[in-house]
């Protein structure tokens, strides 16, 4: 048995870099030239961009809960539970369950949506249509 006819039990030899020109692998040992590639260990998905949180805008504090928070929009049609010369209040919504507790923390606003039936006293916000509508069924 000769040298060359020995059994290769390793396929592949480990490239010997930085060992001279004349080796192939010399003086950059295979990295190309100058850069970040060239220099340090990086992981093989870095693509050189900015991390998320970077690219997203500054958002300073934490906003003013008070002012975000909107009241609960209510029909005129929704009051039509009441009986004439009810007064309608915060309390008896609650007591209605036209509203939760939860939102009458957040308070309410009356619309002029649909007809309302009785006359009725609402001691709460309201739009400028809906106390037209509802100041004419007081006076009838």
């Amino acid at each position: 048995m000769r040298l060359h006819e020995l059994v290769k039990i390793k396929a592949n030899i480990k490239k010997r870099l930085g060992r001279g020109i004349g080796s192939g692998k010399g003086k950059t040992a295979g990295r190309g030239s100058k850069g970040q590639k060239a220099r340090g260990k990086i992981p093989a998905t870095f693509t050189g961009g900015l991390a998320l949180y970077k690219k997203l805008p500054l958002m300073r504090g934490k906003g003013n809960p008070k002012l975000s928070i909107e009241p609960k929009l209510l029909n005129l049609s929704k009051l039509n539970v009441f009986k004439a010369k009810a007064v309608v209040d915060i309390a008896s919504l609650v007591d209605a369950e036209i509203i939760s507790a939860k939102e009458a923390k957040r308070g309410v606003k009356v619309l002029s949506g649909g007809e309302i039936k009785n006359a009725l006293t609402v001691k709460l916000p309201t739009s400028a249509s809906a106390r037209e509508k509802i100041e004419k069924k007081v006076e009838r």
